[in-house]
């Protein structure tokens, strides 16, 4: 029997670009809930068949649709859940699931990997090829569906992941599985624009959750040191993007984030230092730069990636020990460096000389210096 059928067991309401739908089995007459059930869960999940025993079929659901993001929260009694393949109106590069378990037990089998979740544990698996879960008592979960792409992983690494129990020990675990305890219902009451950041963000901790579950990688051919160099030179070719990644830095080196900091270590360092640093260095040689003078202080913080004026601001002075307009000021006075000069340094990895505080002049009156 459709679940459209039975209307005291469902509610269904939208809010901007999000939808979301409640399934219920409290108020469905007891011959009619296994029906009623079994359709509530295949409509939730595309294409999957649930299977549940008449005499103990109970449940709720709530699903929560944000773009591509679909949030679920279920609870109820056994049941097991089969899904042959991914159907044919999802997305072309096909979805991830990821469940938390809070209550209960399971069993999930995808490929060859059959594995017991326990309470506190979250599992990946790929909603694009077959897989079972059957609950064997009263359980409740969070599951969150995205398309694969949002994960930032690649192929090969997010099949090491998947099927795979993560224990609500590991670091990013401890935030995540409360977080999706309660998404479900945040979401649906939080403003479109709020609400897309949240999710994003989750996301974004999933794809930390299942890095920090892969084995330490073994360096590329050629040796650390010369992937490093490498890592360096392609962040000093892109310093002007704002749009510039951690993420998309490791992408293009086929290495995880996880692995980019740690090339970064022996530097004693952090890769975001490292760019902050290396756009801080740009900016400087700019400032003094003879040719630059009729552009303002913000519009060469931009050219560098930052997206803050006041950001770029703090940063300058806490690592040169001044404004930049007291930088600027000084080195235009003083002539240096010349346009040649400065392109050579940047080559070399050099920066202008620092002036002493003592040696620069007094302050103009404020609305002097560009900005």
């Amino acid at each position: 029997m459709p679940a459209d059928a039975i209307t005291p067991g469902r509610t269904r309401g939208r809010t901007g670009n999000s939808f979301s739908a409640r399934y219920s089995t409290d108020a469905v007459p007891e011959h009619h809930r296994a029906a009623y059930w079994s359709d509530a869960l295949a409509r939730t999940f595309a294409g999957a068949e649930a299977s549940v025993p008449g005499d103990r079929c109970r449940g709720r659901l709530q699903t929560t649709r944000l773009g591509p993001v679909q949030v679920v929260t279920v609870e109820g009694g056994p049941v097991r859940i089969r899904r042959p393949a991914q159907p044919a109106e999802s997305p072309p590069d096909g979805c991830l699931m990821v469940m938390s378990l809070f209550e209960g037990g399971a069993v999930v089998s995808q490929g060859h990997r059959e594995t017991r979740v326990g309470p506190g544990e979250t599992v990946f698996y790929d909603a694009a090829h077959p897989m079972r879960i059957t609950f064997t008592g009263t359980f409740r979960v969070a599951c969150l569906v995205f398309p694969r792409g949002l994960i930032g992983l690649t192929e090969t690494r997010l099949k090491r992941v998947l099927a795979t129990p993560i224990s609500r020990c590991a670091p990013s675990a401890a935030l995540l599985s409360p977080l999706l305890a309660r998404l479900g219902d945040t979401v649906a009451k939080l403003p479109p624009g709020t609400s897309e950041v949240l999710v994003r963000h989750v996301v974004g901790l999933l794809s930390v959750l299942a890095e920090e579950q892969l084995p330490e990688e073994v360096p590329l051919p050629g040796g650390a040191q010369d992937l490093l160099a490498r890592v360096k030179s392609y962040i000093d070719q892109r310093l002007g993007d704002p749009d510039l990644t951690l993420l998309s830095i490791a992408r293009s080196h086929h290495i995880s984030t996880r692995y980019l900091h740690k090339l970064f270590e022996a530097e004693d360092t952090t890769a975001s230092r490292w760019i902050q640093r290396r756009r801080l260095q740009r900016c400087r040689r700019e400032l003094a730069r003879q040719g630059s003078a009729a552009m303002t202080i913000s519009a060469i913080a931009r050219q560098s990636g930052f997206s803050s004026a006041a950001h770029f601001s703090r940063a300058f002075r806490r690592m040169y020990g001044m404004s930049p307009a007291e930088w600027r000021e000084k080195a235009l006075l003083d002539g240096e460096p010349t346009p040649a000069g400065g392109a050579a340094a940047h080559r070399a990895g050099a920066e202008p000389r620092v002036p002493r505080l003592s040696a620069l002049p007094a302050r103009r009156p404020s609305g002097t210096a560009a900005a």
